[in-house]
């Protein structure tokens, strides 16, 4: 039997642009009256979507729209999608931080949310009385927060400084010391926002293990909000994709990734054939280059360590002998360097399919780069790539932006950079 914790029902939030409150005087009159009348609120029927990119035609917006979905107990649930699709104000109606304007949250148990640095967090008071002062706003008694002291203060790294006001801790400091509070203090329902991008590697490791715990062994549920994907795909069990204020998608973690790294593909400004700073003979053409996933969804993101293939489309204006001819992709960084090169002539890839298509695929099984946005040269040439022999050369084909990975699978996700990682043990040696 399923055991649901956390159902949302019709949620929907509308914000008026430039105002504190719902606006003006004679606006809420007006409600009054149409409440008095038992009419509906007038200005729920008026109200733009909640697109930054456009200018817009009312003072209404709707930063979220008719959200609907259920949360089970021991499940984690992972909430994505681009700056300002609705993430954390529907954090926030969750955490009752909010009311929202239509619908209604049905929830089971306590609440425990980690939306901003410092939430909750008086600054006068010492770390070790804010423990007290939170554990408190969570409904826990005096005596099941001593309980849990110790494990709280350790895990935060805080020690040293747990008798000094919060005001002088740094902002990692203190967002380490406001999930240790949240997640030792043991909810029922723990909502973590992006926030925890703030701490260091370390740390990050340590909250996403945390959590983790709280939900496989202690059979509680987490709502997170994150941008990290690789992040999303190893902690949660589940995943809603928000646009514009509405659910897009609700699938398994993977899948939800999987839908948002798609719906995130970006076209080209400006049409390949139609690039005029290019090299080579001209005798066939690069048309066109586009990064495809596993599933043939369209990307211009994909996580380091998982499959990328590049789908490479041809004019061929002059007849060749495509036993000949040599394919080179590139990967380049932000300085100019190359750091991953795939050669066909070392691959013995053989295009004589490309007398009957136009098209081809690199495929990569594993993309095993650093966190980083790159480049993509691609060189066409025949029999050998030299200057004599390119048919076609192009810098900038395509921007890739590669995310963090969780290439190891030991609980650490892969540092930032722009150089390659290759698959490797360490291992005991010894002569026999």
């Amino acid at each position: 039997m399923k055991e649901i914790i956390l159902k949302a029902e019709n949620i929907s939030k509308q914000y008026r642009l430039g105002q504190v409150g719902t606006g003006t005087l004679s606006h809420d009159i007006n409600r009054w009256w149409h409440k008095i009348l038992g009419k509906e609120n007038p200005y729920l029927k008026i109200g733009d979507v909640n697109d930054r990119s456009t200018k817009g035609t009312s003072d209404y917006v709707w930063a979220l729209q008719d959200i609907n979905f259920e949360v089970e107990r021991g499940e984690v649930l992972g909430i994505i999608g681009k700056n300002g699709a609705g993430k954390s104000t529907l954090l926030k109606i969750l955490s009752k931080v909010t009311a929202p304007t239509t619908g209604s949250i049905k929830s089971r148990g306590r609440i425990a949310s980690l939306l901003e640095v410092g939430t909750g967090f008086n600054g006068e008071m010492t770390g070790r009385e804010n423990i007290f002062l939170n554990g408190a706003i969570l409904g826990m008694t005096k005596k099941e927060i001593t309980s849990k002291l110790d494990e709280i203060i350790e895990f935060s790294g805080c020690e040293r400084y747990i008798d000094t006001p919060v005001k002088r801790y740094s902002s990692g400091m203190t967002v380490r010391l406001a999930f240790a509070v949240a997640a030792f203090l043991e909810p029922e329902i723990l909502v973590v926002d992006e926030v925890l991008a703030v701490g260091d590697a370390e740390f990050q490791k340590k909250a996403i293990g945390k959590m983790q715990d709280i939900s496989r062994s202690g059979g509680r549920t987490v709502l997170f909000v994150s941008h990290n994907m690789a992040a999303v795909k190893q902690l949660c069990t589940r995943g809603i994709v928000l646009e514009y204020g509405k659910v897009v998608f609700n699938d398994t973690s993977h899948n939800a990734v999987d839908f948002y790294l798609s719906q995130n593909s970006e076209k080209s400004e400006q049409l390949l054939e139609e690039r005029t700073d290019r090299r080579g003979s001209g005798k066939i053409k690069i048309k066109d280059l586009y990064f495809v996933d596993n599933k043939k969804n369209e990307v211009s993101q994909v996580i380091s360590g998982e499959a990328l293939n590049i789908c490479l489309e041809i004019d061929k204006l002059i007849d060749i002998d495509f036993n000949k001819l040599r394919v080179g992709i590139n990967f380049i960084d932000q300085n100019e360097n190359i750091c991953l090169s795939f050669l066909s002539d070392e691959m013995n890839t053989n295009f004589s399919f490309l007398e009957k298509s136009n098209i081809f695929m690199l495929e990569i099984p594993n993309l095993y780069l650093r966190a980083e946005t790159y480049n993509i040269r691609v060189l066409l040439a025949e029999i050998d790539f030299d200057e004599n022999n390119f048919l076609d050369v192009i810098e900038n084909v395509k921007s890739l932006e590669v995310l963090q990975g969780y290439i190891w699978e030991n609980g650490k996700f892969n540092r930032k950079g722009n150089y390659a990682i290759l698959p490797g043990n360490f291992l005991p040696y010894g002569k026999e």
